[in-house]
């Protein structure tokens, strides 16, 4: 009978160790377009999936594959595909923005080295699933936890990463050759960057703002503030 490992003691990080955590967090990016051609070492490109890996899931399920794509081919054949939802995407929004949405570059996919795609085994774990009996949907959760930690760790390696969401999901599984039990959550670019926006790049070209955290705030039941 294998025996449960003791638990580890807890404490506070270093100020050193804690400030880079908040500075990987705080200093993040959505990366479009400014990924440089050098490719990411194997060794590294497993350290960030590691890093992925090493996400909490609801039951231990631990749903995610990662699948790496460097084929030029299918980066064009996802790049087409991302095209032809951007051509849709961009009527669906008021005529006044249609001209600012036009002008933003939205994905990475032929610039950036690696391409990334994260995906949901819905089948991972059986039919029931500790913590899973009353939401279906937190294997979906689980997988984004994974992509966060991704993106954390790929800042704190100066790696860039761009998640891009315009896609039609039956073009990603036909390119993709996913199998109807798995879902595309993420579809993310990684390369190395020289710089990256002070502030998110959607603010920065006046898209949207940061919303104050106070306004975002309830005390036990929802409106009422803290």
């Amino acid at each position: 009978m294998q025996q449960s490992s003791a638990p580890a003691p807890a404490g506070r990080f270093s100020d050193d160790e804690r400030d880079a955590v908040y500075r990987a967090i705080h200093t993040r990016r959505d990366v479009r377009g400014q990924f440089l051609p050098d490719p990411i070492p194997d060794d590294l490109l497993r350290q960030l999936l590691l890093a992925a890996h090493h996400a909490p899931s609801v039951g231990l399920m631990q749903p995610w594959n990662f699948i790496v794509i460097e084929n030029p081919s299918v980066k064009s054949r996802i790049r087409e595909a991302f095209e032809r939802a951007n051509q849709d995407a961009v009527r669906l929004f008021p005529a006044e923005r249609r001209a600012l949405y036009s002008r933003l570059k939205l994905e990475g996919i032929s610039e950036a080295p690696v391409n990334l795609c994260v995906t949901c085994d819905r089948s991972r774990g059986g039919d029931v699933v500790l913590g899973r009996t009353h939401n279906r949907d937190t294997d979906i959760y689980s997988t984004v936890c994974a992509v966060q930690n991704l993106w954390l760790a790929a800042r704190a390696e100066g790696i860039g990463l761009g998640w891009v969401s315009i896609f039609d999901d039956a073009d990603l599984r036909s390119i993709l050759h996913l199998p109807d039990h798995v879902m595309p959550v993420a579809y993310l670019c990684l390369g190395h960057v020289a710089e990256l926006y002070e502030e998110p790049e959607l603010q920065a070209r006046g898209w949207a703002s940061r919303l104050p955290l106070d306004d975002l705030i309830f005390r036990d039941r929802w409106g009422e503030a803290r």
